[in-house]
């Protein structure tokens, strides 16, 4: 297998620092030419599955537009210019929940749309959260911060309350690494 050649790359929209959308001439391995094969470029971000010392997950609920309805999340947010995705993770956590945790892993990234790109989404585990401040999330957040144990997480995974594959992939990656932890 060989990587599709790009052979010209166009703007068609700039809404930065949020979003562009090219259109793309590639060239496929068997020499096909697509003239119209359109990316997203997207900021990177970071999903946090944030475990307290009594066992329970740092949860949010919030709104999400794009699935047009209250759901249960994980603490999240945009990696910014000049930024690790680690740092980000931290400032996100304590933005959107007033907890902080000492200890860090970073459990994989994964592009967000593998035809188009759209972001780079970066997992963290952070174990021992504790609540150290009043969460300052940004001007168009309303969130609940919620503190549920694995069990009812599942359920909510289960129950569709988890509109966002971002946020699904993350419960999972966490529960399975804190699954991995607890058997050796």
């Amino acid at each position: 297998m060989k990587r599709w050649e790009v052979r010209e790359r166009t703007c068609v929209l700039d809404a930065s620092p949020w979003l562009k959308v090219f259109r793309e001439t590639v060239r496929l391995e068997d020499d096909r030419i697509i003239d119209d094969y359109y990316t997203i470029d997207e900021r990177d971000f970071s999903v946090i599955f944030a475990v307290t010392p009594q066992q329970t997950v740092v949860c949010i609920w919030h709104y999400k537009h794009g699935p047009g309805r209250i759901n249960l999340g994980l603490p999240a947010g945009y990696v910014m210019d000049n930024e690790s995705p680690l740092a980000a993770a931290q400032r996100e956590l304590e933005e959107e929940t007033g907890y902080r945790a000492p200890l860090w892993q970073h459990l994989g990234s994964f592009s967000v749309d593998g035809n188009r790109g759209c972001g780079k989404a970066h997992v963290f585990l952070a174990r021992g959260a504790v609540r150290t401040g009043k969460l300052s999330p940004d001007d168009l957040e309303e969130i609940r911060v919620d503190l549920l144990p694995v069990p009812a997480l599942e359920e909510y995974l289960r129950s569709g309350d988890v509109a966002t594959l971002d946020t699904a992939a993350a419960i999972a990656l966490g529960i399975a690494s804190s699954m991995k932890d607890t058997m050796g």
